[in-house]
């Protein structure tokens, strides 16, 4: 799967469960971590869980390793590492205070539709 694909997948899957305000960074040249950062959040521990359960399973049915998954288990800030996408799960009260758009503002950033169109 290349990047584009994983990065389509994962945006919809976490569509799919209802996530808000997708946005999607390109740090292509950015930060050596991934190519992309998708951020979005839940409005409550449960939906968390769902929208980061959804992008694994998907991208395991692509056939994509999970290098890895954090906060699962909280479900307040869920990182899954999915080598050059890696997918931000915030419950919607901790989005704010962290605020990656801003931290990575030099990023180019698009939003869920943009992506998918």
């Amino acid at each position: 799967m290349d990047t584009n694909e994983l990065l389509d997948t994962a945006v919809r899957a976490a569509d799919d469960k209802r996530a808000e305000n997708i946005v999607v960074l390109n740090m292509k040249g950015i930060s050596l971590i991934a190519d992309y950062f998708i951020i979005c959040h839940g409005n409550s521990e449960k939906q968390v869980e769902a929208i980061a359960r959804e992008v694994k399973d998907r991208a395991m049915e692509q056939g994509q390793d999970i290098k890895r998954l954090e906060g699962i288990d909280e479900s307040r800030w869920v990182l899954i590492d999915l080598n050059d996408v890696v997918v931000h799960v915030f419950h919607k009260d901790e989005r704010p205070y962290y605020n990656l758009e801003k931290l990575w503002g030099d990023a180019p950033a698009y939003t869920a539709d943009q992506v998918l169109n």
